[in-house]
This record gives C-alpha cells, structure tokens and sequence, in this order.
C-alpha cells in the first residue's frame, strides 16, 4: 500500500435511514503529502476532475430511480 497509517484517516458513522434500517458509511481521508508523493495535488482543481467520456444518460437516470426507490 502506498500509504502509512499516520497518512491515513478512517472514519465510520452509523444511524437509522428513512426507512427505519441502520445504515453505515465510511470517510477515508488522505495526507495531502502523501497525495503529492503520488503525482497528484489535492489543491489543483484539475487533479480531482474524471477524464474520460461521461456515461450515457440512461446511465444516469437508473442511478437516480434506484437513490429514490433505496429512500
């Protein structure tokens, strides 16, 4: 793994959703040095930009129907 422990953070949260179903995420964090050691610079507004082409837009509207139906 390209990082050290003290480079990263995990944070998990959990709590009940709409539906009443606990639900639980997780919020990695890394040091911006380690990013830099990598090539890549959190600051630069590009570094965080996806290349490539953009999914069709049936793609899309699946996603969003299934966030609605997921509440």
């Amino acid at each position: 793994m390209p990082f050290t422990a003290e480079e990263l953070r995990l944070d998990h949260a959990c709590g009940p959703g709409r539906d009443g179903r606990w639900r639980g995420w997780i919020t990695v964090s890394v040091d911006a040095e380690a990013l830099r050691r990598l090539g890549l610079d959190p600051g630069r507004a590009g570094s965080v930009v996806p290349g490539g082409a953009s999914p069709p837009g049936w793609w899309h509207a699946a996603g969003e129907r299934y966030a609605v139906e997921r509440g």
